[in-house]
C-alpha cells in the first residue's frame, strides 16, 4: 500500500519533468498556437477533476447533511480560491508573456519568478492528490485507489503541457538547456512534497475531508480563471485553446469514470 501511494503521488511529479524534458530536443521557442493548445488542455483538465475527483466527491461525503450536503463543498471551494488569492498577492511572481511582475516588489530575477508562479499554481493540485489518497487510506472516505489513481494520472497528463511550457520559454531568455529542464522540474516538486504532508497529517486531514476537497478544487478554479484561460486566448484569435480544454475535460472525465 505505501509503494502505491508513494506511485501516487510522484505521478504528477513526474509528468511535470517529462514536460520539461521537451526543452533538451524542441526548438528554443514554443509556438505560440501549440503554447495556446497545451495551455487550453491542462485548464480543460484541471477543470474536469475539480468537479468529479473532488467537488462530487465533497459532497457525497455529506450526504448526511441531507439538503445542506453543499455546504462543506462550496465553503472549502471559497476557501480554496481565497488562499490561492491571498497567495497571489504576498508571493512575487511573473506569468508567462507578461512583462510586469505580482506580488510584491522583489528584486528576484526573472527565472525565478516565473518559476514561483507555475510552483503555486501547482501547490494545489499536490494537496488535491494528497487529500485523496488520505481519504483513500482510512478506508472509510467511499474513495478507491483506483479513483485516487485517476486523479494522480489526469493531473500528470495536464503537468505534461505545464513542464513544457516553463522550460521552453526559460530557455528562449537565454537560460541554458539544461537549468531550463531544473527549473521547470523544479517547479513541480512542490506537488509530492505538498501530498506528502497532507498523507502525514492523514488524522487530521480525514474529519474534514469534504472542506479539504473543495478546498483544492476552489484552489485548482482559481488557478484556470486567473491564469490558464488568459494565457490560452493570448495572441492571435483562434480556437484551438476551447477546442483543447474541451479535449482536456473529456479526457479527465473518462478517467475518473473509468477508473473512479
Amino acid at each position: 500500500m505505501q509503494a502505491q501511494v508513494f506511485r501516487g503521488i510522484m505521478i504528477p511529479f513526474l509528468g511535470t519533468a517529462f514536460g520539461s524534458a521537451c526543452v533538451l530536443f524542441m526548438k528554443n521557442k514554443l509556438d505560440s498556437l501549440l503554447q495556446s493548445a497545451l495551455t487550453g488542455f491542462a485548464a480543460g483538465v484541471m477543470v474536469a477533476a475539480s468537479i468529479w475527483s473532488l467537488l462530487i466527491p465533497a459532497m457525497e461525503r455529506s450526504q448526511s447533511m441531507g439538503k445542506w450536503a453543499f455546504v462543506p463543498a462550496v465553503s472549502g471551494f471559497w476557501l480554496g480560491i481565497l488562499f490561492l488569492l491571498l497567495l497571489d498577492r504576498s508571493v512575487p511572481h511573473l506569468h508567462m508573456n507578461s512583462s510586469k511582475a505580482e506580488g510584491p516588489q522583489s528584486s528576484l530575477q526573472k527565472t525565478t519568478m516565473l518559476v514561483l508562479a507555475v510552483t503555486l499554481h501547482n501547490l494545489p493540485e499536490g494537496m488535491a492528490v494528497g487529500v485523496v489518497y488520505a481519504g483513500w487510506l482510512s478506508g472509510d472516505a467511499g474513495i478507491t485507489a483506483m479513483g485516487a489513481l485517476a486523479l494522480s494520472l489526469g493531473i500528470a497528463i495536464q503537468n505534461f503541457p505545464e513542464g513544457a511550457i516553463i522550460s521552453m520559454p526559460l530557455r528562449a531568455e537565454g537560460v541554458s538547456k539544461g537549468k531550463a529542464f531544473f527549473y521547470g522540474a523544479l517547479s513541480g516538486a512542490v506537488e509530492p512534497a505538498g501530498a506528502a504532508l497532507t498523507i502525514l497529517a492523514a488524522g487530521l486531514v480525514v474529519p474534514f475531508l469534504p472542506y479539504l476537497l473543495s478546498f483544492a478544487a476552489g484552489a485548482m478554479v482559481y488557478v484556470v480563471v486567473e491564469e490558464l484561460i488568459p494565457e490560452m486566448s493570448e495572441g492571435k484569435h483562434s480556437n484551438v485553446g476551447t477546442v483543447l480544454f474541451a479535449a482536456g475535460f473529456s479526457v479527465m472525465m473518462a478517467l475518473d469514470v473509468a477508473l473512479g
